[in-house]
């Protein structure tokens, strides 16, 4: 067992928390629901960019390049001046939603490099320009295009011309659990000499304003050292490099300069700024004890020069200032992180670099996330009642919400608050490097202060009611097999534990999304933006009701998930063959439903073989929406196989399957038979037969209509030259192939679904065909691409499609990545080129990254691709 491993088996059994003390400074506080305590819920404007500064937050911190323990009561980042901006830079700058011409967009340079799941070595670079970074023109640049135009980015500023930057490197290693050395490395990339102010700033997130809280303190040690005192912690030490000027003062909002009057010392959060900048050394505290320090190094660099920070944070009792073999922790470090990740050796050097980075992006994206909903409806004790509209307005209906988690984010700039169904993409690479970490996160969202007590799962803060599609439970039944690859056992009681909670969730979904009981699903917004013809989240045309392709099949894939994790129970205990049954005749029945023949039946349509949603009319009268969209493929992720094995071993769920199969062929016809065994005797439920599934896979995997040389398009391109087009109460409606953002605003200015490369449902199709080939073998074969001529079986086809995601990021033959398109900058310059990003999603036709460019959250599947597929 690696050193990683080991620590890893410590914090399982709870021998040591090595996992205290993590990247869990969000990357953007303001601008948050949390923060927002308007009457008209407009968090942008509520809560701006000039505001974070100089405001308190009440619920998270941020920082740059930032750690903080798991509770975020001390909290260490870096603020940086090149000496020509007018503000320090101590958070990631970007444009809120309006500003954005494709929405809201971080403007910055930063990667995250590498990490440990224990974060014993972390590793990140922010890439600082010499001159005045240009916010006000990215503003009002982006403000200027329209949809039709590009985004305007910071590389577009020139502010990075002739390599007049700062390299500002970070890096974590642990000796000890409460013990973090810290390095920081600058380098002058430009060609002449450049002063660069570094200060490495540690604070404490303040919870005794809002009377919550008793208050700590900062002040300089007999050692010349930072002592940090929390009465409810132990006391850390910060060993500083260096004479640097150290600098105090409080973390508390500038009411002075924010609303015109004084309050409390007069030494506010943004007083570095205003001592550092304007010269004001009255901004400061000179009694040198408060709740915020920084450590004032003024760095001249000649052009080419690197130069080096030592930091130790500590609560060893007796701290000898920094530790005499600093650089030699380092490297150990450095090293077992590499035999960690050797594992990723079957690649090649640039596909080992791309995975590093990918398991680095979601180890990073760990976030605090504190919400309690309650105490933020009704206000602090001692503090202004918020505006009596919130009592109405959003979220007020999940009270019982109390989020105070190290959670997994999508983005930690911008979405850094948790998505339900992108954290169970999160979880899937994250099992094969820490499963008990994935384990314990999709536990947590089914635990009583996550879950409504009606039994759905919150969505994400702008609106916790949104409905996601149900793929919790196949999150949880992956991680599950992941993680008994690995640890050589199976953690039923993991298992158990989530399978009580997820009858709860299906029940919802049963009741709540299946509004005339007949097995169709609508479901509404499910992610899917604006994939559709309508905004599902809002009522139909005429009053009609949406019967979806995708909510269905969502719904079938969850009776699937419940059916094997019930068998796999019903092994231990045989009373869950009784509820194996009971998702065995669910998914009948709705296999049954969504397959129906005729005219206003089912969601099948014979002649175009495919699915498509269906709108039905008060009146009776229904439509198919006849576009080909990603809606219509979904139904081949609802495909599983059963073990002979598995039958044999349950024989009262053997025969009740048989007692359907004989009596209720009714509900047995119209679905992929569960009489001829497949490959090793195995039995197979599918809601597609194996006639549809040729017929979806010829649409599919043709060129010219879902599949782009870099994975499966949302909509097929076949729409690019002939849009779909209806007629619904007076009203057309449209929908085109658009290969990038989307140009219309149906959900914001970044929605994006109708054209792009989308890793979420890519990753789950891919696992349909290897399920398919699971039963079928080599007797099922299919051209690849479609009029090819080129027969592959199904696993063949899942393996070349991983392949094509997996090459958006890997070099081509030409040295280039189709993740950077057009930026010559990131593809050929050696200080770039090497540096990965992994976006929200990609361009249809060329790859290129498209939306959050920090999102490895879903994106970070890549990983689990990799190591399955090879490049």
């Amino acid at each position: 067992m690696n050193p990683e491993r080991l620590r890893l088996e410590q914090t399982a059994r709870r021998e040591k928390h090595w996992r205290r003390w993590g990247p869990y400074l969000s990357e953007r506080a303001w601008g948050t629901v949390r923060e927002d305590y308007s009457a008209d819920g407009n968090a942008w404007e509520y809560f701006p960019h000039d505001h974070a500064r100089s405001r308190v937050y009440r619920w998270n911190e941020d920082g740059l390049a930032g750690i903080s323990d798991n509770h975020q009561r001390l909290c260490f980042a870096l603020a940086l001046w090149n000496g020509r901006d007018p503000i320090l830079k101590e958070r990631i700058f970007g444009l809120t939603g309006p500003e954005g011409n494709h929405g809201e967009d971080p403007k910055e340079l930063y990667y995250y490099l590498d990490s440990t799941p224990t974060h014993s070595y972390m590793k990140c670079l922010y890439k600082y320009p010499q001159a005045e970074f240009p916010y006000a023109r990215l503003v009002d640049e982006n403000r200027r295009r329209g949809k039709y135009e590009s985004e305007y980015e910071l590389l577009d500023t020139g502010v990075f011309d002739d390599d007049r930057y700062f390299d500002v490197f970070v890096e974590y290693a642990k000796a000890d659990i409460d013990d973090i050395l810290i390095r920081i490395t600058v380098v002058n990339r430009g060609p002449e000499a450049a002063r660069l102010h570094l200060i490495p700033t540690v604070w404490y997130r303040n919870e005794w304003h809002c009377g919550s809280a008793p208050k700590p303190s900062i002040r300089r040690g007999a050692g010349g050292w930072l002592e940090c005192r929390h009465p409810e912690t132990s006391m850390y030490k910060l060993d500083l490099d260096g004479s640097p000027t150290v600098l105090f003062t409080e973390n508390e909002t500038n009411t002075e300069r924010l609303w015109n009057y004084a309050s409390g010392s007069g030494h506010y959060k943004d007083a570095f700024h205003e001592r550092i900048i304007e010269g004001r050394e009255s901004a400061v505290n000179p009694e040198e004890c408060a709740t915020k320090a920084g450590a004032w190094h003024v760095l001249d660099l000649a052009a080419g020069e690197s130069r080096t920070l030592r930091l130790r944070l500590t609560a060893e009792a007796e701290s000898t200032r920094l530790l005499g073999d600093f650089d030699g922790i380092f490297s150990a470090r450095i090293e077992e992180a590499d035999v960690f990740y050797s594992f990723c050796s079957h690649l090649s050097e640039d596909g080992r670099n791309v995975q590093r980075q990918a398991y680095a992006g979601l180890l990073w994206s760990k976030q605090f996330y504190h919400y309690v909903v309650e105490t933020w409806l009704h206000g602090d004790p001692g503090c202004p009642a918020p505006p009596i509209e919130r009592l109405h307005g959003r979220n007020n209906d999940w009270v019982h919400i109390f989020n105070a988690d190290v959670i997994s984010m999508p983005d930690k700039w911008e979405y850094p608050w948790y998505a339900a169904w992108d954290l169970s993409f999160h979880m899937i690479p994250f099992a094969t490097i820490d499963p008990e970490f994935a384990k314990t996160q999709l536990s947590l969202f089914l635990r009583e202060w996550y879950m409504h007590p009606n039994g759905q799962l919150p969505a994400y803060e702008w609106s916790l009611s949104d409905v996601n599609p149900p793929v919790h439970a196949w999150a949880c039944w992956r991680v599950y097999q992941i993680d008994a690859k690995i640890a050589g056992r199976k953690d039923t009681a993991f298992l158990e534990r989530v399978f009580h909670k997820l009858l709860m969730n299906f029940t919802w979904w049963v009741n709540r999304k299946d509004s005339e009981g007949n097995n169709i699903f609508e479901g509404g917004f499910l992610g899917l933006d604006n994939v559709g013809l309508f905004d599902r989240s809002k009522p139909m045309p005429g009053g009609g009701i949406l019967e979806q392709s995708d909510g269905t099949a969502w719904v079938a894939m969850y009776s699937l998930n419940m059916l094997k994790i019930a068998c796999e129970l019903a092994q231990v205990n045989g009373a869950y063959e009784d509820i194996a049954s009971k998702f065995f005749e669910h998914f009948l029945r709705i296999a049954t439903a969504m397959n129906g023949m005729g005219e206003g039946r089912g969601l099948w349509n014979e002649e175009d073989g495919f699915y498509y949603d269906r709108l039905k009319m008060p009146d009776g009268g229904s439509a198919s929406v006849r576009a080909r969209s990603v809606v219509g493929l979904i139904p081949l992720i609802a495909v599983d196989t059963l073990e002979s094995s598995v039958i044999e071993a349950l024989p009262g769920f053997r025969s009740r399957m048989q007692w359907f199969l004989d009596n209720r062929k009714d509900l047995c016809e119209n679905i992929a038979s569960m009489e001829r065994p497949g490959e090793a005797a195995r039995r197979l439920l599918s809601l597609v037969t194996k006639k549809r599934l040729a017929r979806l896979l010829r649409w599919m995997l043709d060129e010219n209509e879902f599949l782009s040389p870099h994975g499966l398009r949302s909509v097929s391109k076949h729409h690019e030259a002939n849009p779909y087009r209806a007629q619904f109460d007076g009203t057309e409606y449209v929908i085109d192939y658009e290969p990038a953002e989307s140009l219309t605003g149906m959900f914001g200015g970044n929605s994006n679904w109708r054209g792009p490369v989308w890793f979420p449902v890519n990753y789950l199709l891919i696992e349909a065909l290897q399920k398919f080939d699971y039963y079928f073998g080599a007797d099922f074969q299919i051209e690849f691409p479609t009029g090819s001529g080129i027969q592959m079986r199904l696993s063949e086809v899942a393996a070349e499609l991983s392949r094509r995601m997996s090459r958006i990021f890997l070099k081509d033959g030409d040295g280039l990545r189709p993740v950077y398109g057009g930026i010559e900058r990131f593809q050929t310059d050696p200080h770039f080129r090497d540096l990965i990003l992994f976006y929200e999603y990609f361009h249809g036709d060329n790859g290129a990254g498209l939306g959050a460019n920090h999102q490895t959250g879903w994106t970070g599947v890549v990983a689990k691709l990799l190591m399955q597929s090879g490049e």
